[in-house]
């Protein structure tokens, strides 16, 4: 049986019966289209910004973002501080979220860290 068989119902095709040799090459055809579909879909929503697996994870057990960038890159608090302009205290009580930084301030936190702003308001 390898022809496709066509039940009609008042005349017009109601039902296809097909091989199962046809049937799994067109299903391992439209599984490969899905796959591909969600790929782009997900590429084409890429914002830029990477997270790598020990920030994403730091993140995702409690961390600031800004303490997951800052321990990724190996600095110091006084080292992120002093690259940023900024008083350590000030950079610490944001990393506790007792303090909202201002976008200026973000801003040059991200540049210190070399990471889109983005990446710190999450």
């Amino acid at each position: 049986m390898n022809a496709v068989r066509v039940i009609e119902k008042d005349g017009k095709p109601a039902f296809y019966v097909v091989p199962a040799e046809l049937w799994e090459r067109v299903r391992e055809l439209v599984d490969e289209a899905i796959d591909v579909a969600v790929y782009d879909r997900a590429i084409a929503a890429d914002d830029g910004i990477g997270f790598p697996a020990e920030v994403a994870f730091a993140i995702a057990d409690g961390a600031s973002p800004l303490r997951a960038w800052r321990e990724h890159r190996g600095m110091t608090l006084q080292a992120l501080a002093s690259a940023a302009g900024l008083s350590k205290p000030f950079v610490s009580q944001i990393e506790t979220g007792k303090r909202t930084g201002t976008t200026s301030t973000l801003s040059r936190l991200a540049s210190a860290l070399g990471v889109p702003v983005g990446a710190l308001v999450v």
